[in-house]
């Protein structure tokens, strides 16, 4: 087999792990063990797959793969005010996730460069877009959005942490492969 077709397999296999991590994750952001009344929940290890995705692979595939599942989860639970917004939330927020491939040797600090991406992304959105809910909180916006956004995503990180940790302890995720 020339260099050529070993590389379109190896492209191809990375693509179909791809698509069936988003599709994993999807159905996991699915399942919320708590939901927040402007959107954002704790979920059932929603982000693991994408996470885990990253590692394995790289940021790149790993920030595609996360636009993707931004771009899917638009679809499953739409909270549409603005198109920067969505931009924010969706795309962005979930592409972040792929930061975490940057740190393969380091897995559980990929989780968390990974998801105060995702944070980073959510607080703009917050102070820019949700502000007007401050108020109702006695809060100015920018103390309303790290509580609200952190409310969830502090959680979803620990749930996130302590999976990678545990599958990166029985050498599961096997991240050089």
């Amino acid at each position: 087999m020339d260099t050529s077709s070993s590389k379109n397999i190896s492209n191809v296999k990375i693509f179909a792990e791809a698509i069936i991590f988003v599709a994993l994750s999807a159905v996991l952001n699915s399942v919320k063990l708590y939901q927040l009344p402007y959107g954002g929940s704790i979920t059932l290890a929603g982000m693991v797959p994408v996470l885990w995705l990253s590692l394995r692979r790289g940021p790149v595939v790993g920030t595609y793969a996360g636009i993707v599942l931004g771009l899917v989860v638009i679809v499953i639970e739409p909270y549409l005010y603005n198109p920067v917004q969505v931009l924010l939330d969706y795309p962005v927020a979930f592409g972040a996730l792929g930061l975490a491939g940057f740190f393969r040797k380091r897995p559980i600090i990929g989780v968390g460069v990974g998801m105060l991406g995702r944070f980073i992304a959510h607080f703009l959105s917050g102070v820019f877009f949700f502000y007007m809910f401050a108020k109702d909180w006695g809060m100015d916006p920018i103390t309303y959005s790290i509580v609200y956004n952190g409310s969830y995503l502090l959680p979803e990180f620990i749930i996130s942490a302590v999976i990678i940790y545990l599958l990166s302890k029985r050498n599961v995720l096997n991240f050089g492969i």
